[in-house]
């Protein structure tokens, strides 16, 4: 890690302000023209409206409501409808419930599952059928999720589960601004966090050299 970021930071003054910043403290290194840099990217499209938003849901519901009512709070004051769900089809029923709960509280949900277009792995990407046994030929497609979402004009588009890099496709081809609800973990049961938590213990390992 390199000792010249926040990883590296025990103080956190930039939250408590109560202290000194290190000397390496990004804030400290920031130039009055940066910071008016992003005074001015605040200020472009909705940004100061879901930062606000966001702030005032915290605010309010801190330690109160679940991660999917935050999304419906969030969606709710910023008038958003429609909400896209990009679903791996491993957590389908996951997705289901979460769009009854969205149609209860009168948003439309549409939802596409990651193996949308049944495109083979060894035709689109190239590897070979023993690389493709344990999981299958058939690959995830979170561009076509994307662009399937973005033919819909979702409002909020929600990842549950997609893949680590599927993922990344995704938030790079929607047009809606995304949010996750799920992180696949497949041997933490889908709480990634968890290998953090046990770095002293069963995940050590992680730190070895």
């Amino acid at each position: 890690m390199s000792k010249n970021s926040c990883g590296n930071c025990r103080i956190l003054n930039c939250k408590h302000q109560d202290g000194e910043y290190p000397k390496f403290c990004p804030t400290m290194e920031l130039t009055s023209e940066e910071i008016t840099e992003i005074e001015k990217l605040y200020n472009e499209d909705n940004n100061r409206e879901i930062s606000r938003i966001s702030a005032e849901i915290e605010e309010e519901f801190y330690c109160k409501y679940t991660r999917v009512e935050e999304i419906m709070e969030f969606a709710k004051r910023m008038k958003m409808n429609k909400i896209g769900i990009a679903s791996c089809v491993g957590l389908m029923d996951e997705s289901q419930t979460f769009a009854k709960i969205l149609s209860k509280h009168n948003f439309e949900a549409y939802s596409v599952a990651c193996k949308v277009g049944a495109m083979k792995k060894t035709e689109t990407t190239g590897l070979d059928e023993e690389k493709t046994a344990v999981t299958g030929n058939i690959m995830c497609n979170p561009i076509l999720q994307a662009k399937i979402l973005n033919r819909e004009k979702t409002d909020l588009n929600v990842v549950i589960g997609l893949c680590v890099g599927h993922d990344s496709l995704f938030y790079k081809y929607s047009d809606a601004l995304c949010t996750t609800l799920v992180t696949k973990d497949k041997v933490l049961a889908h709480n990634p966090v968890g290998a953090l938590y046990q770095t002293k213990t069963y995940y050590k390992k992680l730190l070895n050299d």
